[in-house]
């Protein structure tokens, strides 16, 4: 019986600590990830929670679908990025400590946007940034370099500074049966026995292959 891959080793590929699965790396409370989901980065993989998702002093979470890739120098731009642009000045003075963080409520308490979230089967680019709050749908694709500042559709292609929709990968019929079969959702097993399909099938053969369908 084929075996499916283990989604509790920290370095999936032998003889490639570049790469890390994020779901048994991370260890904040405020960040969910997947299975499968991957970083890969040749410099420092495991400290993506403190180089790669950045200003996160919460509440606001970050939620990472499964089997999504993400290329070296992705980073998420949290909500504690925030400064107060209604004064003069948008430096936060109460941060810097002495008599000054006596006026910690001009900082508290500023708008933000949200939990970040990210779908299933997500591709980032290298150096890739996402802006707080912002949704990227299932399927979605971010090119390198862009800096996404608002949602992405389900299997959109986004690029630029900031980035806009390129185009989408499939109609929206096409897309609708996709997210209808939902192969992310699979057992691991079921997966395992249809990868070529998940990866270079139709979606007609996706659909038939689907636990219950014709040729699940």
């Amino acid at each position: 019986m084929p075996v499916p891959a283990d989604p509790t080793v920290l370095h999936p590929m032998p003889g490639q600590p570049r790469v890390v699965l994020l779901k048994p790396l991370v260890t904040s409370p405020l960040i969910e990830v997947g299975e499968y989901s991957y970083y890969d980065d040749p410099d420092d993989p495991t400290a993506f929670e403190t180089r790669n998702v950045l200003y996160h002093y919460g509440p606001e979470k970050l939620v990472i679908g499964r089997f999504c890739a993400l290329g070296t120098g992705t980073r998420f731009i949290m909500n504690g990025a925030n400064h107060r642009m209604d004064g003069p000045s948008t430096f936060p003075f109460p941060t810097m400590g002495g008599s000054w963080s006596e006026h910690f409520d001009l900082i508290t308490g500023l708008p933000g946007r949200g939990d970040t979230v990210v779908g299933h089967d997500v591709w980032f680019g290298h150096g890739s940034t996402v802006m707080p709050g912002v949704r990227i749908g299932h399927g979605a694709v971010i090119a390198s370099g862009a800096v996404v500042t608002s949602d992405v559709p389900d299997y959109g292609i986004v690029g630029g500074n900031p980035a806009r929709l390129i185009r989408t990968r499939f109609d929206a019929a096409t897309t609708a049966r996709l997210l209808a079969v939902a192969w992310w959702d699979w057992p691991a097993e079921h997966i395992t026995e249809h990868v070529r399909t998940i990866m270079s099938g139709s979606v007609d053969d996706l659909e038939a292959a689907a636990p219950g369908g014709s040729g699940g």
